[in-house]
């Protein structure tokens, strides 16, 4: 398949996904069970994306700063820490370990 075709396919498909998220009846969306899965879903796919942006080059795996910046946001995290102190972790500790060589 064309690698064009492909890209347009997944722009309908999001396009689709949107719309269909609009039209979806406000009964459901008041109901706590769903609100709680779609919260759920949510932080899923942020931790998915985070990860993969993390330790994804291309079509390799790396371990690099990125890796240690995101343990070290996790342990900033699981601290308790406020959301800016955690992403000022995290810089910090990419900017140490590049620093300390690793790229």
């Amino acid at each position: 398949m064309n690698l064009w075709l492909l890209i347009i396919l997944a722009c309908v498909v999001g396009f689709l996904t949107k719309l269909l998220g609009y039209l979806v009846p406000k009964k459901w969306l008041t109901n706590p069970r769903i609100a709680r899965v779609a919260g759920t879903l949510t932080i899923g796919l942020l931790a998915s994306l985070t990860v993969a942006n993390a330790v994804a080059t291309g079509q390799e795996l790396a371990v690099d700063s990125r890796l240690g910046a995101l343990v070290a946001a996790a342990i900033a995290l699981w601290l308790k820490a406020p959301f800016l102190v955690v992403v000022i972790v995290g810089a910090a500790a990419a900017a140490g370990l590049r620093l300390l060589g690793l790229p």
